[in-house]
């Protein structure tokens, strides 16, 4: 059998960074046609509410409920009866994502700019927020750590969350995800997924079932999700439009072939449609986690799903000169999960300025942080990690300034307060601070 990954053999001479990015492997994703195809859900939904989504939900997911809303007792129930291995599991996965966001709080600063006049910034967070935890070719307990560990403690009161209806449970959500919930303390949960439940916490609900809409959604899913979301952005703000996920390997020749394959594997069994990319100088390499790679795949439990990834557009293994090029590459492709599996391996990261988030060393593979490094697994795709970060405290709060002066400090800048006024034409403005000191 041939070679699963695509070879792209730029060690002659690799594209300069203009030409980079548009010559990345890459899947092609029409999210513009996905905005259409959700629309009629969306607008939907914000006119008729829970009603619509139930009726989209029995058309689309094949399920149908008389409610929305997941009984406290189930999550509950579904705590009760997890296995304790995985509770536990998560137990770590929850403490130490606490650890690793409480780390990104940022301070309150006050500045004194005059005498008595003073600034100070305040990060406030928001009211409430809406957790989207997908539920299709897998379940993901750790999504509703990562994304309510982040929102507990950046200070978020209200917490509500949604999750496809599934069949084999009596149309509520998966136990699992409840077992998560009710571990994290959220009582606020509905079976409901797509673009309905993004419409959910998008609009709300105010018949029949009343859910108060969200000022920010958060949480991966399908691209009818990322489209749903691209929606809802005119209502209230979201993480990003997170596409189907993506690993990058820097490697050169005292790299683990074998924990290469291991990796590209571990994010190509998420989606068909998942990006797995070797970036090395070294195509001895290549070829033996090829060979790996053919070991591998056959003996994994998602095996085609693996296969088609792998063999994809959207994946390849690129053969550069040098690791200069090396980085160079992976700065344009911008990966959601990079790795760095080399000499010197921290030089090189300190080097990547373009990635959702970079794994150090043979011993970080991005399976830690899509579990228990302590870091956020929502992370931006598609190249996005160009002006785009991943999930954390800060997606949550919002910056304010809070300005306080007093009568002295108002006097000394009420002269060049006045002068910009005039010059634009504005003198209610000027008035505004001279009515204060009726002399000047």
């Amino acid at each position: 059998m041939g070679a699963m990954l695509r070879l792209i053999d730029w060690s002659e001479e690799c594209p300069d960074r203009a030409e980079l990015a548009a010559r990345m492997p890459r899947a092609r994703i029409d999210l513009g046609a996905a905005v259409e195809v959700v629309r009629p859900i969306m607008d939907d939904v914000a006119s008729r509410g829970a009603a619509a989504c139930r009726e989209w939900s029995a058309r689309l997911d094949g399920v149908s409920s008389s409610r929305l809303r997941v009984a406290e007792s189930f999550l509950a129930e579904a705590l009760a009866s997890l296995d304790p291995e995985v509770r536990q599991a998560l137990e770590i996965a929850i403490e130490h994502a606490r650890a690793g966001h409480a780390a990104q709080l940022p301070r309150e600063v006050r500045t004194e700019i005059v005498p008595g006049g003073a600034i100070t910034q305040r990060w406030i967070p928001v009211r409430r927020v809406g957790l989207y935890v997908p539920g299709g070719l897998a379940v993901y307990p750790s999504s509703v750590v990562m994304n309510a560990v982040a929102a507990q403690v950046a200070g978020v009161q209200e917490i509500a969350l949604v999750s496809p209806p599934q069949e084999a449970f009596g149309g509520t959500i998966h136990p699992t995800i409840a077992a998560a919930c009710a571990l994290l303390g959220i009582k606020e949960v509905y079976a409901c997924g797509g673009a309905q439940g993004i419409g959910l916490l998008a609009y709300g609900s105010r018949e029949d079932e009343q859910v108060a809409p969200v000022d920010v959604i958060t949480g991966p899913g399908n691209i009818y999700v990322a489209a749903a979301k691209r929606i809802a952005q005119a209502t209230c703000g979201i993480d990003a439009e997170a596409g189907t996920t993506e690993i990058a390997i820097i490697a050169d020749e005292t790299a683990n072939p074998d924990w290469v394959a291991a990796d590209l594997i571990s994010q190509a069994e998420h989606d068909p449609a998942a990006a797995s990319v070797l970036i090395t100088t070294s195509e001895t390499l290549i070829a033996e986690v090829e060979d790996n790679l053919a070991r591998r795949v056959g003996a994994t439990r998602h095996e085609e799903r693996v296969r088609k990834a792998l063999s994809g557009p959207q994946s390849g293994a690129i053969l550069v000169a040098d690791l200069d090029s090396a980085i160079e590459v992976a700065n344009a492709y911008a990966a959601e999960h990079l790795e760095i599996q080399c000499v010197d391996a921290e030089s090189v990261a300190a080097r990547i300025d373009r990635a959702g988030a970079i794994f150090v060393g043979p011993y970080t593979p991005v399976p830690a942080g899509d579990y228990v490094a302590g870091s956020n697994h929502v992370l931006p795709t598609g190249g996005t990690a160009r002006y785009a970060s991943g999930l954390s405290v800060m997606t949550y709060l919002k910056p304010v300034q809070q300005v306080s002066y007093t009568r002295e400090a108002l006097e000394t800048i009420t002269r060049p307060l006045v002068a910009l006024a005039t010059s634009e034409d504005l003198p209610a403005h000027a008035e505004s601070a001279t009515a204060r000191f009726p002399r000047h």
